[in-house]
């Protein structure tokens, strides 16, 4: 039987770039993109040219278990200069569209940093971050740095430097690899938290994603508060809004149809030493994921914060 091997992810691409006189490099990567319910999360990672290798074990997080995600997060915090997870929310995504929300989400996550990053290298091949001149399917027309429905946020940071998009990159790359790790387990326990409200969909183990108890619960119950309602959902079909999508054209499946986009990914992670299950699908998150208290809620900034407490 063939072993499958695990590309380890390195700085050779972050170091080549440095090498051309870049400095501050902020490393993104969402979660939560293709998911039914709940936000996408984006995470930046913040370096410096002279920064070391990544923590032992640092890999993109699909690869890992909960409990090795979990393990990593400390360590990446002390690696990198800087980092953060910003979100925007399932009634954001049902407002402005899920690509205006990607980078709404990445704009809060930056924002939290502590210094201004100086280049960005994103995960995929769509740079997210800069509303282009004609809008695309998936888009709404935010060109003078707003959005219909979203709060200003005057101090939310806007990007105006250099962004490098890969392909893969949480694959290849530490640095994106680590950004992958902080959003899956910041999301991973708001989905926990969600699924004390909503227990019938099973959102501690499916994440949100269109498992069949997912599927199920959908047709039984229908959609929640958290659903993304001006989507094409399984068994229920797209629902009138009062404020929803400005986009009326169908849903590509892989894009926004509730599959997991990182199907591909899960399936290539098969037999990593137990480092996955053989379905590919995760097991509920142990009880040492950071949780948040039951009375804390998402604000409309995406930070969660205690119920009442000033922001």
């Amino acid at each position: 039987m063939a072993m499958t091997t695990r590309r380890t992810p390195t700085l050779r691409y972050e170091r080549e770039v440095w090498r051309s006189g870049a400095g501050l490099l902020a490393a993104i990567d969402e979660v939560g993109r293709g998911a039914l319910a709940g936000p996408v999360s984006v995470g930046v990672v913040l370096l410096a040219p002279d920064t070391k290798p990544a923590p032992f074990g640092v890999a993109d997080s699909k690869l890992l278990t909960p409990q090795a995600r979990q393990r990593l997060v400390p360590r990446i915090r002390r690696w990198a200069l800087d980092c953060a997870v910003g979100h925007a929310s399932a009634a954001e995504i049902d407002r402005i569209g899920i690509i205006a929300a990607l980078r709404l989400a990445a704009e809060r996550a930056v924002s939290q940093l502590s210094t201004t990053p100086d280049w960005v290298l994103l995960d995929g091949n769509h740079n997210y971050l800069i509303p282009r001149e004609q809008p695309g399917l998936f888009e709404v027309d935010d060109r003078a740095g707003f959005a219909v429905g979203v709060p200003p946020e005057p101090e939310r940071w806007r990007c105006q430097v250099p962004v490098r998009t890969l392909i893969k990159g949480d694959l290849r790359c530490s640095s994106v690899a680590a950004a992958s790790v902080l959003a899956k387990t910041e999301r991973d326990a708001l989905l926990v938290e969600l699924s004390r409200d909503y227990p019938q969909y099973g959102f501690d183990e499916n994440k949100a994603y269109s498992s069949p108890r997912h599927l199920a619960a959908l047709a039984e119950h229908g959609p929640c508060a958290v659903h993304r309602c001006s989507w094409n959902l399984p068994g229920v079909g797209r629902l009138d809004l009062d404020d929803t999508d400005p986009d009326d054209g169908d849903l590509d499946e892989t894009e926004l149809g509730g599959t997991d986009p990182d199907g591909a990914d899960r399936a290539a992670a098969d037999d990593l030493n137990g480092q996955t299950r053989p379905d590919g699908d995760e097991p509920p998150a142990p009880t040492e994921t950071r949780s948040f208290p039951a009375d804390w809620v998402m604000g409309d900034d995406g930070q969660m914060t205690a119920a009442g407490a000033a922001r």
